[in-house]
């Protein structure tokens, strides 16, 4: 943690609750397993504290066995102590004055709460410093608040950098899960939220944490309805997850008839006319009862930006996943004078640092210049990109949609579709087949178009 000037604060810590905790690993270092994943060395206060923990902690991931004769080695060969009686003397202290070893998890949760407490008195000085600098207008100084209190909320470091072992910690579980399930024989794992298309998700794992997913496509290719049928396809699979969607072209009501037009099989004219025939509405009746349970929220505020996004997104719990349609109707916040791809620039920007602090995937639909119409092969390729070559610089994966019946109205292939991961951040690029059925919006596995073929 950064150092302040705390002249003047009585500053929250608990330096009982400390030794307390270093003490009973000492005398039980089982309690390593409950402590490494919720403490870490930046939430103690005292110094010296926090750099026996550290050496703890690391002695843990190494898998060495600790108690005092091992940590007291550990320690000196770090210089934490200037001599070795003084570290023999501090270590014998707190182990002694430990009440309880098996409230040892209550201690570590007392030294948490404090830490946050000490990063909401930074946080505000932060806050305070920055407001008398004059530099920021107020809209920034709010966000800047705003994301401050948001990190202390979800354990963020506030100031400082995180120490790699408890990183390190938690990638080797996450490897371990996988791992496991793939000795399970359940094949290829996905690191991320499934979107329910097979193909898809073993070429880009999934919809991890912190992407920034660009979905282009020219007009009429049914980019919208591929991202609703992907937030659709979460919601089911994920029913405590929360799914923002930001309609800024399509209002609410549109969105949602779309939806219910895919989950019903029912024609996007029917939707429009209400020419639904009579035997449709117990379809209708289920698939409304499947999408209101879904954890879905719309938002259909025109021009938005990506600090009233984060605003309203910080406000969410269990958020998993975010999608924008679409990128060129968003606003700055900063004046471009008319500099359409330098805003463009700032807006995908944003939107990954948006991605990386609220640690979701964030899908962002996005338009196409006309290149694909004046070539042969109207496949898109990332030049295609509208406005801004920072859109492929920010992205981690970039995929666009692409139907050939759609220019040659002579393709008997009308279900056919490709999914060209044309940048991939976790893999190679590589071609998705899809299927597409135009008349209910939605898009299937391409393993349904090929059996309905044969």
């Amino acid at each position: 943690m950064a150092e302040y000037d705390l002249s003047g604060i009585n500053v929250p810590c608990n330096i009982d609750a400390e030794q307390s905790v270093l003490g009973a690993v000492l005398m039980d270092s089982s309690a390593m397993s409950e402590l490494a994943t919720v403490l870490q060395p930046d939430h103690f206060y005292v110094a010296l504290n926090r750099s026996v923990y550290g050496v703890m902690l690391n002695m843990y991931l190494a898998g060495d066995k600790i108690d005092i004769v091992t940590v007291l080695d550990a320690v000196m060969r770090q210089n934490i102590f200037e001599t070795p009686e003084q570290a023999k003397e501090y270590l014998a202290r707190i182990m002694t004055a430990v009440p309880s070893i098996s409230t040892v998890g209550k201690y570590a949760a007392i030294v948490v709460d404090k830490y946050m407490a000490r990063s909401l008195i930074f946080a505000s000085k932060d806050i305070i410093d920055a407001v008398n600098e004059g530099t920021e207008d107020a809209n920034t100084l709010i966000d800047l608040a705003e994301q401050k209190i948001f990190d202390i909320r979800s354990g963020a470091e506030i100031k400082g950098l995180t120490h790699i072992g408890g990183i390190v910690l938690d990638r080797i579980k996450a490897l371990d899960e996988l791992y496991k399930a793939a000795k399970e024989g359940k094949g290829q794992t996905i690191t991320g939220l499934s979107t329910l298309y097979m193909d898809l998700d073993r070429r880009i794992y999934g919809l991890n944490r912190s992407d920034l997913i660009i979905l282009a496509a020219r007009p009429g290719m049914g980019k919208t309805s591929f991202a609703m049928n992907i937030v659709t396809n979460v919601g089911k699979k994920y029913q405590d997850t929360s799914i923002a969607v930001f309609s800024l072209e399509m209002s609410k009501e549109q969105i949602v008839s779309r939806m219910i037009s895919s989950e019903a099989s029912l024609t996007s004219d029917a939707m429009k006319t209400g020419a639904i025939p009579p035997e449709k509405w117990k379809d209708i009746g289920r698939a409304s009862d499947v999408l209101s349970r879904l954890n879905i929220y719309i938002d259909d505020t025109p021009g938005i930006t990506v600090a009233a996004m984060k605003a309203k997104l910080r406000r969410m719990k269990n958020l998993g996943l975010v999608v924008i349609d679409y990128l060129q109707l968003m606003s700055s916040t900063k004046n471009y004078n008319g500099n359409r791809v330098v805003e463009i620039s700032d807006i995908t920007r944003n939107l990954k640092i948006m991605a990386k602090e609220l640690n979701v995937p964030v899908i962002t639909l996005s338009q196409l210049a006309r290149g694909p119409e004046q070539r042969p092969d109207k496949r898109p390729m990332l030049s295609d990109l509208r406005e801004s070559g920072s859109i492929e610089q920010d992205a981690d994966i970039v995929m666009f949609l692409y139907r050939n019946s759609y220019y040659d109205k002579t393709d008997p292939n009308v279900h056919a579709c490709e999914c060209i991961v044309a940048k991939n951040r976790h893999g190679e690029p590589g071609t998705v087949p899809l299927g597409w059925d135009g008349e209910f919006t939605r898009f299937t596995n391409a393993e349904l178009v090929r059996q309905e073929g044969q």
